[in-house]
């Protein structure tokens, strides 16, 4: 009798044969192993078929096209900014996705959202002497609508760009896309979010409710824009300027255009600009997505399309500091925020998505800068210096 030797380690495959009617055949139905411990062929059941393997969420499709390496980068800086975000480490972690969905773990957009309001809510006192109380009171109610209305449209853009964000690896990880907040629960959270902006603009005085009501187009129409052309950004910047306009009934000053308009555009080419280079990190995704923007547009001119447009926000808002009879406070940090910008920019590497990050981040830090400095003329002129 023919023994076969054992094999030690590895569990080794052989072929089996056997005579049939028609001679010697393979049988090829079946694999075998040798053990290492019997010498008896051990036959292992046949692999499953391709039919019975379930089919693949668009979820997991989606994920499918990334290298490995980027969704782990995306899962570690998501989870990254949660555990250094205090609000989430008291919240309950059913109501954290719903944060996210407001981007409060990145409250850069609440405020490039709300200085445009703080502008425009200090010049207007400051043009007609408004007691502090008053100011304080409106621009206490613009922190917390900015918040609100920012979260609304954070959630518009994401109940429409889910189908887009699980094709850019930045944006893999959001509520909706990667699953951990459905359609429905975000429409009914949107809902929410629109009631407490509502009765934010209710407690302000009702010039405020209506010219409130018109930026309303705006800002359910910048999703759609960056499907169907390249200048999406021009619907988030009239969205984000429109504070410089509430400013003003928010502390009951009349709507003075020769002041409103020039800083509403102001905060326009502002935001066209910090805005475009925030474009540039996902330019390569955007591609492949099919989203459109002004850095795929204008690409290698962006640089000095965004310096033309430095140049006529300086002009603007000094234009609409002389309207407004502003004093030296205005004139000083504005020309030492409005220089910020220009050095900036002329450092931003366009291509590297960490620097354009940076260069969107430092932004607020300059709109604070200018704020700062109508502030000063404000306290000045209540204390009798101005």
């Amino acid at each position: 009798m023919f023994i076969l030797p054992p094999i030690r380690g590895a569990l080794k495959a052989a072929p089996i044969w056997r005579r049939t009617s028609l001679g010697t055949k393979w049988l090829s139905t079946t694999s075998v192993r040798f053990s290492s411990q019997k010498e008896q062929p051990i036959a292992s059941p046949p692999s499953k078929s391709r039919s019975n393997t379930k089919p693949m969420t668009s979820l997991e499709m989606a994920r499918s096209k990334f290298k490995p390496e980027e969704l782990e980068a995306a899962r570690i800086a998501r989870e990254t900014l949660i555990q250094n975000t205090p609000l989430y480490r008291v919240l309950p972690t059913k109501w954290i996705p719903y944060a996210e969905l407001m981007r409060l773990e990145k409250p850069g957009g609440t405020h490039l959202l709300l200085i445009p309001s703080l502008w425009g809510i200090t010049m207007a006192a400051y043009s007609i002497h408004a007691p502090l109380t008053t100011t304080l009171s409106a621009i206490g109610l613009f922190t917390i609508g900015a918040v609100i209305m920012r979260g609304a449209g954070c959630t518009i853009n994401d109940i429409w760009d889910r189908d887009l964000d699980n094709q850019v690896a930045r944006t893999m990880e959001r509520p909706i896309t990667s699953g951990r907040v459905s359609v429905g629960q975000a429409v009914t959270f949107l809902a929410a979010e629109c009631f407490a902006g509502l009765a934010v603009l209710l407690s302000l005085p009702f010039e405020c409710f209506y010219l409130g009501a018109l930026s309303l187009p705006f800002v359910f129409s910048y999703p759609l824009f960056k499907r169907f052309t390249y200048y999406p950004q021009i619907m988030l910047s009239i969205t984000f300027s429109w504070g410089c306009l509430l400013g003003f009934p928010a502390v009951h000053a009349p709507l003075d255009l020769w002041v409103a308009v020039p800083l509403f555009l102001t905060k326009f080419f502002w935001s066209m600009s910090y805005d475009t280079v925030y474009a540039h990190q996902d330019k390569l995704y955007d591609i492949k997505a099919g989203i459109k923007s002004t850095a795929l547009k204008w690409q290698d001119k962006s640089r000095s399309i965004i310096y033309g447009m430095t140049a006529v926000q300086s002009s603007l808002y000094g234009f609409a500091g002389i309207m407004n009879h502003m004093g030296p406070g205005f004139f000083i940090f504005g020309a030492y925020g409005m220089t910020r910008m220009f050095l900036k920019l002329r450092k931003v590497n366009l291509d590297n998505p960490d620097d354009c990050w940076k260069f969107f981040n430092d932004n607020i830090r300059t709109g604070y800068i200018l704020w700062f400095g109508i502030v000063v003329d404000y306290i000045m002129q209540l204390l009798g210096y101005l």
